[in-house]
């Protein structure tokens, strides 16, 4: 199993961060209509596994937007990432599960990303504690997850190390992290696909 900064350094090498970005569009574009749809004040925003950054550039273009940030373990992809953005945006190449955020934000982000973590608990417990502001939203799309049978085989055709959690698993992550209003819906879902396991929760 390699690990998957070096799988999605590969990915991006090969170009297909931006089949990720079309794949990922429908459910990342529900996720910002809620979070984003309400919002009348000024926010700062951090996408965690920002890939190429192509949701960092979609939230910088909001007006509301004062900082739109991009964290990412795979070098290529912070480097795509560089070049296809402009100076209203930034990139940290850093490795998530031991970052230490010196900034807190009012809205994070995280598109197909904890689940790859060595310990997504203890990483949404340092995401309530020390990078949210006070009432800060932190918001999560899944679609490796138990109820999705489809995504039960992804771990051995992509050969990296998958965490397969249930719903009510993730759900229990936010609370023991201590978040409030927690919400959790599937987005993108039809006939053929279970969706886009979202959950999201204020501090």
């Amino acid at each position: 199993m390699k690990k998957a900064i070096e799988v999605f350094g590969e990915w991006a090498v090969k170009g297909k961060d931006k089949g990720m970005e079309k794949s990922h569009a429908l459910p990342v574009g529900e996720m910002l209509d809620f979070i984003l749809s309400k919002k009348k004040n000024d926010f700062t925003f951090l996408d965690l596994g920002c890939g190429n950054g192509w949701v960092v550039r979609k939230v910088a273009k909001n007006p509301l937007c004062i900082r739109a940030v991009g964290i990412d373990g795979a070098e290529k992809m912070i480097s795509n990432a560089k070049s296809l953005s402009s100076d209203s945006t930034e990139y940290i190449l850093a490795d998530i599960d031991i970052f230490q955020s010196k900034e807190k934000y009012d809205i994070i982000h995280s598109m197909e990303v904890l689940y790859y973590l060595e310990n997504p608990k203890e990483v949404i417990k340092k995401i309530y504690k020390d990078w949210l502001k006070d009432d800060g939203r932190l918001i999560i799309g899944i679609d490796h997850y138990y109820e999705n049978t489809e995504s039960h085989s992804w771990q051995e055709k992509i050969g990296t190390q998958m965490l397969m959690l249930k719903e009510k698993d993730w759900l229990e992550m936010f609370k023991e992290a201590g978040l409030k209003q927690i919400k959790s819906w599937r987005a993108n879902k039809n006939i053929e696909w279970e969706g886009t396991l979202v959950i999201s929760g204020k501090k």
